[in-house]
């Protein structure tokens, strides 16, 4: 079936299965589920076939112990072709500023002066179904003037300004792994991706595309071009729908698996039409090379989390080969996360602010076109980084960055650093995990933990890490090895931690046990669990 052919509306609407959330009536209409039936028969079969791709490659690269950009590409990769034109609403986007769609929030971001909102309804948002639908109609508010919140306790309100401009919203939909049990069609799960951009798409596109304000979105965890291109099938599909015109929506893919980083040129071309740019993470593209490359050798056995900056030289290259492929193709190039939150340790926030301030011009230096930030009090920093590049200019395309050589060795030198894990580093994916884990399961995707605002990326890296230093028998620093029991203890004396912190009645209400459970569960599997949240999601309420 093409997605040119127009909707039949023959089949039920997606059935809905969650608990009874505020103002759902709203975001569930009928006519809102027939259109998540269309789009669920449609692509939830290819999906499919996609996913079982993953697993192939991931063997593949298993046996040959390697990665390699396509030899059946390379016509792409040589011709000469270009994305559609931003539009004007995407051309500046030198601040970017993330966080999961909540009620504050939504609001805090759209007043933060930051050029883009990024609202997360993937890696800084647990899929509560209370969070799920919330997300959709904080958007739905947003769009038309009427957010505000009052907090409970401080009494505190929040308003979005009544003059000045606001942050263009740019969605982030699940990625294609994710399933939403709460919505089902012909008995199936509708995939998250599907349900998130589904419904906010159908509520608001066309709202947007008269505001010139989009629809906007980020694509995640995609592994492969063909995981473009269906993208690309669902945007072509879900604009005519709605009678929207082709290229009206514009989509910008993160580049955090390191089966993309090989495919960026790929990437970009099946969405050529529909494309705005990439954007280099950092932690999910740490887990994914372990991912990939678990049973390689010490080769591949990465250092503490903190160690691996973006200075790292296969960091280096893969961020180098995003400026260069972006700028070539017309696209915008975004850089990574800062993921500090202000302390109240004035020495703490003077460190940090340099560390960022540091980032943040080497991404402008090296041609990025904008970054992103995690909080409103950075925002400030990463612009005045870029204004110093950029001035008036609202990017820097013209820089085609034609100096970068960068082949397959360097993408995958990670013995190239000197680094070692560390026990310090050990305890610290321990403690991160536990304490993501514990409010993920509770409902909260994005967690501050030690002056760090983390997502499941970082609860990934640091439960992959403690995986794979258990499997390839790493020795730390010290020379202790890391084992079963080892972790196990660890685990056990940062538990017995919060617990005296915390006080019994607390620890027991909070959930604390469960989260050290679950994340010994996926650290010591036997087999290496693909994602974290398809088992917790299991013990999500």
């Amino acid at each position: 079936m093409t997605v040119s052919e127009p909707a039949s509306g023959g089949g039920p609407a997606a059935v809905v299965s969650g608990p009874p959330v505020a103002r759902q009536e709203e975001v569930l209409t009928r006519e809102a589920l027939t259109f998540l039936a269309e789009l669920h028969r449609r692509f939830t079969p290819r999906r499919d076939e996609l996913l079982a791709r993953r697993a192939v490659r991931r063997a593949e690269i298993a046996r040959t112990g390697g990665l390699d950009f396509l030899p059946g590409t390379r016509h792409i990769r040589e011709g000469d072709w270009r994305v559609a034109p931003a539009p004007e609403a995407l051309q500046d986007r030198r601040v970017e500023i993330t966080g999961p769609a909540e009620r504050r929030m939504t609001v805090n971001a759209l007043n933060s002066g930051a050029r883009i909102w990024l609202a997360d309804f993937e890696d800084a948002s647990s899929p509560a179904w209370r969070n799920v639908i919330g997300g959709q109609v904080h958007m739905a508010d947003a769009f038309r003037r009427r957010i505000d919140f009052t907090d409970p306790g401080s009494g505190k309100h929040y308003a979005l300004r009544p003059d000045g401009e606001l942050a263009v919203v740019v969605m982030r939909p699940r990625g294609w792994h994710l399933d939403e049990r709460h919505l089902t069609v012909d008995g199936r799960a509708v995939p998250g991706a599907l349900a998130d951009f589904g419904l906010y798409f159908f509520h608001n596109a066309r709202l947007l595309g008269k505001q010139r304000r989009g629809p906007y979105f980020y694509l995640a965890k995609l592994e492969s071009h063909l995981e473009a291109r269906l993208w690309d099938e669902v945007f072509r599909f879900a604009q005519e729908y709605l009678g929207l015109p082709a290229g009206t929506v514009r989509a910008t893919v993160l580049i955090e698996t390191i089966t993309a980083a090989f495919e960026m040129e790929e990437i970009l071309y099946e969405l050529r039409d529909h494309a705005a740019g990439l954007n280099a993470g950092r932690w999910d593209y740490l887990f994914s090379l372990i991912k990939n490359f678990r049973d390689a050798g010490p080769r591949f056995v990465l250092p503490d989390r903190n160690a691996v900056t973006m200075t790292a030289p296969f960091m280096r290259a893969y961020t180098e080969l995003l400026v260069r492929t972006c700028h070539k193709r017309g696209a915008h190039a975004i850089g990574g996360m800062s993921a500090f939150i202000p302390s109240r340790d004035e020495r703490v926030n003077a460190a940090a602010l340099e560390k960022v301030r540091a980032d943040k011009e080497r991404e402008a230096g090296d041609g990025f076109d904008g970054s992103w930030v995690a909080h409103p009090a950075l925002v400030p920093v990463a612009r005045a980084a870029f204004d110093a590049v950029l001035g008036e200019r609202p990017h820097q395309k013209e820089r085609l960055r034609e100096d970068v050589r960068v082949g397959a060795a360097d993408l995958l030198a990670v013995d190239s650093l000197d680094a070692r894990p560390t026990m310090a580093g050990l305890r610290n994916a321990v403690q991160v995990g536990t304490r993501y884990l514990r409010a993920w399961l509770a409902g909260q995707g994005a967690v501050a933990v030690f002056d760090l605002m983390e997502d499941v990326a970082t609860a990934e890296i640091s439960r992959s890490q403690i995986w794979q230093w258990v499997n390839a028998g790493v020795k730390l620093a010290d020379g202790t090895a890391v084992t079963r029991e080892l972790v196990e203890r660890t685990a056990a004396e940062e538990l017995a931690a919060i617990r005296a912190e915390t006080g019994e009645a607390e620890f027991a209400a909070g959930g604390w046990q469960r989260a050290h459970e679950l994340l010994l569960r996926i650290a010591l599997a036997e087999q290496y669990p693909d994602f974290l949240t398809l088992p917790a999601y299991e013990l999500l309420d």
